[in-house]
Protein backbone atom coordinates (compact mmCIF):
# COMPACT_ATOMS: atom_id res chain seq x y z
CA UNK A 1 0.00 0.00 0.00
CA UNK A 2 1.41 3.30 -0.42
CA UNK A 3 2.06 5.56 2.32
CA UNK A 4 -0.40 8.15 1.10
CA UNK A 5 -3.54 7.44 -0.47
CA UNK A 6 -6.83 9.79 -1.03
CA UNK A 7 -10.86 9.26 -1.57
CA UNK A 8 -13.06 12.18 -2.85
CA UNK A 9 -16.82 12.73 -2.57
CA UNK A 10 -19.31 14.79 -4.60
CA UNK A 11 -21.35 16.13 -1.51
CA UNK A 12 -23.68 17.61 -4.39
CA UNK A 13 -23.95 14.80 -6.34
CA UNK A 14 -24.15 12.33 -3.33
CA UNK A 15 -21.93 9.89 -4.79
CA UNK A 16 -17.98 9.48 -5.38
CA UNK A 17 -15.79 11.74 -7.26
CA UNK A 18 -14.44 9.90 -10.12
CA UNK A 19 -11.56 11.51 -12.38
CA UNK A 20 -10.27 14.12 -9.80
CA UNK A 21 -6.66 14.65 -10.57
CA UNK A 22 -4.53 14.39 -7.37
CA UNK A 23 -1.15 15.67 -6.62
CA UNK A 24 1.29 14.85 -4.09
CA UNK A 25 3.78 17.62 -3.18
CA UNK A 26 6.71 18.12 -0.66
CA UNK A 27 6.59 21.44 1.22
CA UNK A 28 8.95 23.43 -1.49
CA UNK A 29 6.18 22.69 -3.94
CA UNK A 30 8.47 19.39 -5.76
CA UNK A 31 5.61 17.14 -6.99
CA UNK A 32 6.20 13.75 -5.52
CA UNK A 33 3.64 11.60 -7.34
CA UNK A 34 0.63 12.73 -9.54
CA UNK A 35 -2.75 10.39 -9.88
CA UNK A 36 -6.38 10.68 -10.71
CA UNK A 37 -9.26 9.67 -8.57
CA UNK A 38 -11.11 6.21 -10.02
CA UNK A 39 -14.63 5.32 -10.43
CA UNK A 40 -15.03 4.96 -6.45
CA UNK A 41 -13.35 8.31 -5.83
CA UNK A 42 -10.23 6.92 -4.76
CA UNK A 43 -6.30 6.90 -5.46
CA UNK A 44 -4.56 4.04 -3.59
CA UNK A 45 -1.71 4.43 -4.48
CA UNK A 46 -0.36 8.11 -4.29
CA UNK A 47 3.64 8.41 -4.04
CA UNK A 48 6.68 6.26 -2.59
CA UNK A 49 5.67 3.13 0.60
CA UNK A 50 7.46 6.08 2.88
CA UNK A 51 8.12 9.59 3.04
CA UNK A 52 10.69 11.26 5.40
CA UNK A 53 8.89 13.27 8.19
CA UNK A 54 8.06 16.64 7.12
CA UNK A 55 5.25 18.64 5.41
CA UNK A 56 3.91 17.75 2.25
CA UNK A 57 0.38 18.76 0.42
CA UNK A 58 -1.69 17.08 -1.51
CA UNK A 59 -3.59 19.12 -3.84
CA UNK A 60 -6.78 17.98 -5.66
CA UNK A 61 -8.05 19.67 -8.93
CA UNK A 62 -11.80 20.12 -7.96
CA UNK A 63 -11.83 23.09 -10.75
CA UNK A 64 -11.17 20.88 -13.61
CA UNK A 65 -14.15 17.99 -12.26
CA UNK A 66 -16.97 20.49 -11.78
CA UNK A 67 -15.89 22.09 -15.26
CA UNK A 68 -15.86 19.08 -17.10
CA UNK A 69 -19.63 18.50 -15.34
CA UNK A 70 -20.69 22.18 -16.63
CA UNK A 71 -20.77 23.46 -12.88
CA UNK A 72 -19.17 26.43 -11.54
CA UNK A 73 -16.92 26.02 -8.98
CA UNK A 74 -15.44 28.57 -5.74
CA UNK A 75 -12.00 26.22 -5.27
CA UNK A 76 -10.16 25.68 -8.63
CA UNK A 77 -7.94 23.66 -6.21
CA UNK A 78 -8.11 22.20 -2.86
CA UNK A 79 -4.31 21.70 -0.96
CA UNK A 80 -4.78 19.47 2.06
CA UNK A 81 -1.47 20.64 4.26
CA UNK A 82 -0.22 17.61 6.25
CA UNK A 83 2.82 16.70 8.20
CA UNK A 84 4.21 13.37 8.45
CA UNK A 85 5.97 11.00 11.71
CA UNK A 86 8.65 8.62 11.80
CA UNK A 87 6.04 6.65 14.06
CA UNK A 88 3.60 6.17 10.99
CA UNK A 89 2.61 4.10 8.39
CA UNK A 90 0.00 5.43 6.67
CA UNK A 91 -2.16 8.79 5.98
CA UNK A 92 -5.20 8.54 4.01
CA UNK A 93 -6.78 12.17 3.03
CA UNK A 94 -10.67 12.10 2.33
CA UNK A 95 -11.84 15.39 0.79
CA UNK A 96 -15.99 16.09 0.77
CA UNK A 97 -16.29 18.26 -2.06
CA UNK A 98 -19.08 20.48 -3.12
CA UNK A 99 -18.85 23.80 -6.17
CA UNK A 100 -18.83 26.30 -3.35
CA UNK A 101 -17.14 24.10 -0.08
CA UNK A 102 -15.26 21.07 1.02
CA UNK A 103 -14.08 19.35 4.17
CA UNK A 104 -11.30 17.02 4.84
CA UNK A 105 -9.86 15.08 7.71
CA UNK A 106 -7.24 12.44 8.64
CA UNK A 107 -8.84 9.44 7.70
CA UNK A 108 -7.73 5.83 7.97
Amino acid sequence: MSYVTAHVLDAAAGMPASGVGVRLEDASGEILATAATDADGRVADLGPDVLPPGDYRVVFATGDYFAARSTPCFHPEVAVLFRTRADQAHYHIPLLVSPFAYTTYRGS
